[in-house]
């Protein structure tokens, strides 16, 4: 058991350090943290009268007055010994911890004492002039609620925007600029009060003056107009001064297309629509790969055209190889790749045909291959067509290893340049007459 002298001296040994009763018992050994708990209860109610009276928190002051000095001094003694503001306010009976924090900030700022008074001078009397500093800061405090205000005041007419962050930036831009012209705000304080960036707010400023609603196709077109057609959507989102995605979009609906370099159109492209339905890829399997074999002579060929120069010459071959053993079946080169070096070549082929053959026959999407005069030619011989997906070169390898072998035996790394097309023609056909057969 322990005695009443025991019980104060634990108890206000726990209030002189500032320590909760479960610090107290881990740092001493004993008495348990319970028991010095119980101990302090009993102290706060008075049962322990041999307490004294600063050390059981009995702080009497009247409602928003300042605390004895006393009190204060001690305060500031615990919070200098690294105390935590809740324990110094439980132990002092102080209304909360931000107490404490306000008097360490004013014992650094030298507005208070070591023994919690005031230094002389240190609060303003009443009715004493106020400082510039003071007032300057009153001005700028002043100017700030007034723009909130403002801020606020467009807040409540719009029912949907719960505060200002909520705005539509069209309406920060119209409020901002109000301000500015009227009370004569500067940018830097719009942005803060209206919580907007500085882009955004001048990407809807220089849209103010245009209608709500009203879309850029009229300035667009009047901009266009006065170009001569000659702008595209770059050159005319300067003379317009909106986003060039917007021009873009209004050039699209409109119609407008700016004059090209170009004195005339190409005869095709692929861009401008197909000049015949294109026949599937017949040898691509259901795994996505290709089969470039045949069982037999005569059952599968391939086609296509390649261009080769010599100096400032080109030539262009054109030639079907069997897929059974990689022979060339019909070759024909000229010095443009039109429809009739494609079809004088099939005609070629065909003729090599005997016991009414009619193999298929595989190119690319080339406009040659497409043409009428193609079509009815592998329409006469009852050829099958098969076709490469568009813009997919490896769906007709076959063909482009045959090239690729052909001139490195004999192209790549020699001067064609004295020769000219009829030299690279003859030496073609003599490359032709002598290779051995040989499976690609």
């Amino acid at each position: 058991m322990y005695s009443e002298r025991e019980k104060v001296f634990c108890v206000e040994r726990m209030w002189a350090e500032g320590l909760r009763p479960a610090t107290a018992s881990r740092a001493w050994g004993s008495p348990a943290r319970s028991t010095l708990r119980g101990w302090e209860l009993l102290a706060l109610a008075g049962e322990l009268p041999a307490v004294a009276p600063r050390a059981r928190g009995a702080c009497e002051h009247a409602r928003h007055a300042r605390y004895p000095a006393a009190t204060v001094a001690e305060a500031l003694r615990l919070d200098a010994l690294g105390k935590r503001p809740s324990e110094v306010a439980r132990v002092l009976g102080l209304s909360s911890g931000a107490v404490v924090g306000a008097g360490r900030r004013q014992a650094r700022a030298g507005k208070l004492l070591p023994d919690g008074t005031r230094p002389p001078g240190a609060r303003r009397e009443r009715g004493s002039a106020v400082g510039e500093g003071e007032l300057e800061a009153l001005r700028a405090r002043v100017r700030e609620l007034e723009l909130e205000n403002a801020v606020l005041w467009e807040v409540a007419r719009d029912p949907k925007a719960g505060d200002p962050a909520r705005l539509p930036g069209r309406r920060k831009a119209e409020l901002g600029e109000r301000l500015r012209r009227e009370r004569g705000w500067s940018l830097s304080e719009v942005l803060g009060a209206l919580r907007i960036s500085k882009s955004t707010y001048e990407y809807n400023r220089a849209r103010l003056g245009r209608a709500r609603g009203a879309g850029p196709d009229a300035a667009v077109a009047e901009a266009f107009a006065a170009s001569g057609g000659a702008y595209g959507y770059r050159r005319l989102a300067a003379a317009t001064g909106l986003p060039q995605r917007e021009v873009r979009a209004s050039m699209r609906r409109q119609g407008l297309v700016a004059r090209a370099s170009r004195g005339r159109r190409r005869r095709w492209s692929s861009y401008a629509g197909e000049p015949s339905p294109a026949p599937p890829n017949l040898l691509l399997g259901p795994r996505g790969r290709h089969d470039f074999s045949a069982p037999a002579p005569n059952l599968r060929w391939v086609t296509d055209i390649t261009e080769m120069r010599a100096g400032r010459d080109r030539l262009y071959l054109s030639v079907v190889v069997d897929l059974f053993d990689g022979r060339v079946v019909s070759w024909g080169a000229s010095a443009s790749p039109g429809a009739e070096l494609a079809d004088s070549t099939l005609r070629a082929a065909l003729a090599t045909l005997r016991g009414g053959r009619a193999p298929l026959i595989h190119s690319d999407r080339g406009a040659h291959y497409r043409w009428p005069g193609w079509v009815a030619l592998c329409e006469a011989a009852g050829l099958t067509r098969s076709m490469s997906r568009k813009g997919r070169s490896p769906d007709n390898a076959a063909c482009e290893a045959f090239f690729g072998r052909m001139k490195v035996e004999m192209y790549h790394g020699r001067d064609w340049s004295a020769a000219g097309a009829a030299g690279l023609k003859e030496a073609r056909g003599r490359h032709s007459h002598g290779a051995k057969k040989r499976p690609l």
